[in-house]
């Protein structure tokens, strides 16, 4: 073994702890000398697997290479049977999401559709969280813009309550004023707020029809909208039957496009993907009773160096961990190490056999090359963002770098920005961007400690004090990260009190520019210190959509802490203020007595009554209000 080319310190002890690996299966951790975690990886042999990073280098993967040189210790978790493996695996990888290995992109945020069966009268809405509750998902979806299509098409043709206009509160108001909203007068909804506009079986017959519509039961759907709507010809109630007839049209229409299997009735997932210099987008086609009804493309990262089968195999474990469905057939492009183990876990996980195939001829093909084609599409067009993004940012860097006279583009930016109401609930945010792109993980909020009342240019002068200060004292944290330029929100005032805050931490030599902006926030001219006049941008400058664009970020973190504190005080109680009195006694007292008014006009038995209180601190309150 090669071991020259880590960051082990004592070859010797780990070539030792590496021979006493088993050779079973399991699973291997990769970390670097401070402890992070470098990747994830399993094994039927573990030891052979490990050992196998420690050959020549030359025979490595680029990706190989540059983990290698990190890796500086290791642990291991024997398991049973590769199937444990596989699951132990998958879950570390999701806790973690480990640097080197293949990711599902954001995946801990893709929305699904909810359906709350249980309750009396069902929503129907987006969530990115899968609970044990009783409800349906379906899903995930690519994008929340998915989700809002579909959501939208739904309430169209079935009426059911509308997605985000009709909270349980809203619900419940219109029940209580025996009045339905807009969406009952445009037919957006069959109106089950108000009791006799629809029966409560009328209600839940359209919450199954949607439910099967997402399962791709559309035939079904028409089936027994068209019982309905004979149903109510009979019953001379021929507004609800031209209802029901339109709706028929309108599910018959979406029915022609979505069919795609002419010989097989069945359900399956088709999945391919396309890659080009580590970028990567897999399709997913989703099959339901040979009709297709959605396809969704998941974007992949730390692919580079990757062979096609880790691509998929790691694709499919991260994707229908979450999935709430998994159907009994899945359509690959390309074969997967070990697809006997992934279809074992997904039988265990969907509770029925999953066969994994990939077809070179025929139908099933075609539909596979169908999926490879629209990743491929999809690819483009990322990538097409990705460059004009990066063409834009550095555009605007570089007009920027002219126009203040910098030595050298910069590559982070932080922009400071203050809020408050009349001089209450001051505070301030710190925003950065490195290479054009906000980095919302380095963002910093402040609440303004030693400045009375609104006094932006003392704020200011307190905020840079107090973060500089921290990159002086601080080595190797992110506060030592020093800015290539300061943008500092505001006029001359608050641009001369950050320049005299950085020179008493003999940081003069960071460049600070103030933003002036217009009335309505309709212009974003620049102040530096060395001219008296403004730098004006012109409105086609490539400068003034980067300066806006951090600027605004930066007044929007500064609004919403300052609304969040300034809603927190405005909703504190002076409950909160007595001794003994926590947040479920005062849960419990305001439950009981309705306000301080109520609690004040209780008597002591009456309080000590509450559950969660005593007498003693009943009487205690009562002393206190």
């Amino acid at each position: 073994m090669d071991l020259s080319t880590t960051a082990i310190t004592d070859p010797a002890a780990f070539t030792e702890r590496l021979r006493a690996v088993p050779e079973a299966p399991g699973v291997y951790l990769w970390r670097g000398e401070d402890g992070r975690l470098l990747y994830v990886g399993k094994s039927k042999r573990l030891r052979d697997r490990m050992r196998s990073y420690f050959g020549s280098p030359k025979g490595m993967s680029g990706k190989n290479r540059r983990l290698v040189r990190l890796i500086a210790d290791f642990e291991i978790i024997v398991t049973q049977s590769e199937l444990e493996a596989l699951l132990l695996e998958m879950n570390l990888i999701k806790q973690h999401r480990p640097p080197y290995n293949i990711l599902l992109k954001d995946d801990k945020s893709y929305p699904f559709i909810k359906v709350t069966v249980q309750d009396e009268w069902p929503r129907i809405f987006s969530t990115r969280s899968v609970l044990d509750d009783g409800a349906r998902y379906f899903g995930p979806y690519a994008s929340a813009g998915s989700v809002y299509k579909t959501l939208d098409l739904l309430n169209r043709l079935f009426g059911f309550r509308p997605s985000y206009n009709c909270s349980d509160s809203w619900f419940n108001e219109h029940r209580r004023k025996g009045r339905p909203c807009t969406y009952y007068q445009i037919r957006r909804c069959l109106g089950p707020c108000v009791p006799d506009l629809v029966a409560p079986a009328t209600y839940r017959q359209a919450i199954d029809a949607v439910c099967r519509f997402l399962d791709g039961k559309s035939d079904q759907v028409v089936r027994d909208l068209r019982q309905q709507m004979h149903q109510a010809a009979e019953d001379l109630n021929f507004e609800r039957a031209a209802y029901l007839r339109d709706r028929i049209q309108d599910i018959e229409k979406i029915m022609e496009r979505q069919q795609v299997l002419r010989t097989v009735d069945t359900d399956q997932d088709v999945i391919a993907f396309a890659r080009e210099d580590g970028s990567a987008v897999v399709q997913v086609l989703f099959v339901r009773g040979g009709k297709l009804i959605n396809a969704e493309p998941f974007t992949l990262q730390g692919t580079e160096d990757e062979s096609d089968a880790d691509l998929l195999a790691s694709f499919l474990t991260q994707f229908y961990e979450r999935a709430p469905n998994i159907p009994p057939n899945l359509l690959l492009a390309e074969h997967v190490e070990e697809p006997m183990i992934i279809a074992a876990w997904m039988a265990q996980k969907s509770g029925h056999r999953v066969e994994i195939g990939v077809p070179r001829r025929g139908e099933k093909r075609q539909l596979v090359e169908l999926a490879e084609q629209n990743a491929r599409q999809k690819l483009q067009e990322l990538r097409t963002q990705w460059l004009n993004s990066e063409q834009r940012a550095v555009a605007g860097l570089t007009e920027l770098r002219e126009l203040l006279d910098l030595a050298e583009m910069p590559q982070r930016i932080e922009c400071y920005d203050i809020s408050n109401t009349q001089g209450q609930q001051n505070v301030a945010s710190m925003v950065v961007f490195e290479r054009g792109e906000p980095k919302t993980s380095a963002y910093r909020r402040f609440k303004i400690k030693t400045v009375e009342g609104a006094n932006d240019v003392a704020s200011i002068h307190e905020v840079i004090s107090r973060r500089f200060k921290r990159a002086t004292t601080e080595d190797g944290s992110t506060w030592a990260d020093l800015p290539d330029l300061v943008l500092i929100d505001g006029g001359r005032g608050q641009l001369n009190a950050a320049r005299e805050a950085l020179g008493r931490l003999n940081l003069e030599q960071i460049p600070v520019v103030g933003v002036a902006k217009g009335v309505d926030r309709n212009r974003f001219d620049l102040v530096c210190a060395e001219r008296e006049d403004l730098i004006v941008l012109p409105r086609d400058s490539k400068a003034l959509g980067l300066v806006q664009r951090i600027d605004e970020e930066a007044h929007r973190f500064a609004i919403t802490y300052h609304r969040k504190l300034r809603s927190k005080a405005a909703f504190a109680s002076p409950l909160e203020e007595i001794p003994g009195i926590g947040p479920k006694r005062k849960k419990a007292l305001l439950k009981a007595f309705g306000s301080l008014d109520g609690i004040r006009q209780a008597s002591i038995e009456e309080i000590a009554a509450v559950p969660g209180m005593t007498k003693r601190a009943a009487e205690q309150l009562k002393a206190s209000i």
